[in-house]
């Protein structure tokens, strides 16, 4: 148990310092940068898919002797979770001009949104460990390479927001720990509530495609032309092929 904890904890602890990655943006174009978020945000749309569908699901199933009506439910559970966290803070809106004395309350909205989607990440990346440390892994990489891009967004919507660039950064990194906190939590509950990574993990995979399908996918949509939807479909497919080298591994 204790290597558990001390992968789980050390992988929330990594996903939390993915964002600090606003630091690195400070120095590029904002050309540059576009480019960059267009190919990580594909990377990460194939990453997450080959977690769901190669990992998650897959030993969802065999935890539970087949797939069943349950699985269903709680991958749909998983889907609505974060569409309902979104709609909560797409909800609070106002038009306050923003500054540096004044952010704007969607800023906070968006510090709060962040946070519990982290502690969620926390939890399903702790829930994984339990299952084993490969899936813990694989997991981990999954939320990583999504966090990336989105932690550069999220600096980007506080900066927008009215708060200065060092100020960013550390809210940003703040909420970010709450990671650990939804790890905690599932590793004592374990210890406790018996069969709870049979609802975690597949909650995992509903929270991954529903952010793959939802938040990603569309964002690449904007995109038309050939040359750049080439380069999408082949960094999906490098997310979902570095899924698949992990489970040939592992296996």
């Amino acid at each position: 148990m204790s290597d558990i904890w001390l992968y789980a904890i050390g992988s929330v602890i990594l996903v939390s310092l993915a964002s600090l990655v606003g630091i690195f943006t400070l120095s590029l174009r904002d050309s540059i940068l576009r480019k960059m978020l267009l190919y990580m945000v594909s990377f990460s749309a194939g990453a997450m898919l080959g977690g769901a569908f190669l990992h998650l699901l897959p030993e969802s199933v065999e935890e539970s002797g087949g797939f069943g009506a349950e699985i269903s439910l709680y991958v749909l559970l998983g889907i609505l979770s974060f569409f309902m966290i979104e709609k909560f803070i797409h909800w609070r809106h106002c038009h306050i001009p923003t500054s540096d004395k004044h952010p704007h309350p969607f800023a906070y909205m968006n510090l709060f949104g962040d946070g519990v989607h982290n502690f969620i990440d926390g939890l399903v990346i702790g829930a994984s460990y339990i299952v084993s440390i490969p899936l813990g892994v694989a997991t981990t990489l999954a939320v990583l390479f999504h966090e990336i891009p989105q932690e550069i967004g999220d600096f980007g919507v506080l900066v927008h927001g009215g708060f200065r660039k060092k100020k960013a950064i550390l809210m940003n990194f703040l909420t970010a720990l709450t990671a650990v906190a939804g790890a905690a939590v599932a590793l004592v509950a374990s210890m406790y509530m018996e069969g709870l990574t049979l609802f975690l993990v597949p909650f995992a995979a509903g929270n991954f495609l529903y952010i793959a399908t939802s938040d990603l996918i569309p964002e690449l949509k904007k995109e038309t032309g050939a040359r750049k939807s080439a380069g999408q479909l082949i960094f999906i497919l490098l997310g979902i092929g570095v899924m698949y080298w992990i489970l040939l591994v592992n296996g």
